[in-house]
């Protein structure tokens, strides 16, 4: 049996948290930051004790690589990310990447020839906090392009392109930084839950199955604005009573007209002036409905449509709904699964088969080859506080 060693473990991870720019108050670490910046730095110094080749490719994914005994047999990669959410948890995409950084560690210390190369992916920008999610594995399986990446910009108008160049990226460099079709073997990712599911019923591994669906929306509802207090209650066309309505509902529509496995949230509003004392001349607030199963989304998207007119029709608003991004539910290789679940047996591993309701590069590597993630829990479930 070969045996990983959890002091190392526990001091990478606690080593990259100290690249924090909000210490005491969770943890930060945006893409192209200082902080960023010193995490990689640790773990580029880590694959280069190994001997490993490192490459960094125009958008800043790190791929390190230890060579197979069939240089030109497909790659299996490992990996991650580091960037966070604002204030986010210790483990969240951390986890993955220590991971495979022990894994290749293993691997070495017990002199296991492989066939195929080995490579650990630490994914930049996988968050979005800054510039969108999923923009290195995004960029890595063809779906970016340079010239994309100039579109993308964070809340300072700062484009990645712009932002990978001050990093000290070369954008603009030529090579095989594409991967295709045939040329990576396997990826596997290891995460921490973003739920409670393990955590509360004290099962060690979580076997993901499938990688939900999202559909971003932002709705915008236009009234008039005016004075709170002169302004007669049955006179107002005010768009905040009419965002409040509409979100109010969502919980039901999710629950009534959706799948079991749908669900729905508002997390963003904003309001215009966002004054005490004078009613909206408008309101945006965004929906973020993700399942398993695209019918389960198609149904809510309808109903939640469907009612944004009938409120604004009532208030005489004028209502605009926006889609802001999108994926597809992906289901994972049932051959990794099986994998998985036989290792679990053989070490006596209590797990779960289970549903990732949060996105993952995983699901933009399964564009390209066969795909696998594990789970382990998160300490109340709380991954990104």
């Amino acid at each position: 049996m070969l045996n990983t060693n959890l002091k190392r473990i526990k001091n990478d991870i606690e080593t990259i948290s100290e690249f924090n720019s909000t210490p005491g108050n969770g943890f930060t670490r945006l893409t192209y930051s200082d902080q960023y910046r010193g995490a990689m730095n640790y773990l580029k110094d880590q694959f280069s004790k190994l001997g490993l080749k490192i490459m960094i490719d125009p958008v800043g994914n790190l791929r390190a690589r230890l060579e197979g005994k069939d240089p030109e047999a497909p790659l299996i990669m490992f990996g991650s990310h580091i960037d966070t959410v604002l204030h986010g948890g210790m483990f969240d995409g951390v986890t993955g990447v220590v991971g495979a950084l022990e894994v290749i560690r293993v691997i070495i210390e017990n002199n296991i020839k492989l066939n195929n190369p080995v490579e650990a992916v630490i994914f930049v920008e996988e968050e979005g906090t800054s510039f969108g999610s999923f923009v290195g594995s995004e960029f890595l399986t063809g779906l970016l392009s340079t010239e994309d990446l100039k579109g993308l910009k964070n809340e300072r108008g700062l484009s990645l392109y712009e932002a990978a160049r001050n990093y000290g990226i070369d954008v603009n460099i030529r090579g095989k930084h594409i991967l295709k079709p045939g040329q990576v073997k396997a990826m596997l990712e290891l995460h921490v839950e973003q739920s409670i599911v393990l955590d509360s019923r004290k099962i060690p591994v979580g076997i993901v199955q499938a990688i939900a669906g999202i559909k971003w929306f932002e709705v915008e509802l236009r009234g008039v604005g005016n004075h709170a207090g002169a302004t007669p209650m049955g006179l107002r066309q005010d768009p905040m009573v009419g965002a409040a309505e509409i979100i109010a509902a969502i919980k039901n529509i999710a629950k009534d007209k959706g799948l079991p496995s749908t669900v729905a949230t508002v997390g963003k509003i904003k309001s215009y002036p966002n004054v005490v004392n004078v009613i909206p001349e408008r309101v945006k607030f965004t929906i973020d409905l993700r399942d398993i199963d695209i019918e389960g989304i198609n149904r809510v998207e309808k109903e939640i449509k469907k009612k944004v007119e009938q409120v604004s029709d009532y208030y005489g608003l004028e209502p605009a709904v926006k889609l802001i991004t999108e994926t597809e539910p992906v289901t994972l290789t049932d051959s990794i699964i099986n994998i998985i679940e036989e290792s679990a047996q053989e070490l006596d591993i209590d797990y779960l088969k289970m549903n990732s309701g949060a996105g993952h590069d995983t699901e933009v590597m399964a564009g390209i080859t066969d795909v696998g993630m594990i789970f382990v829990p998160s300490v109340d479930g709380r991954s990104h506080v």
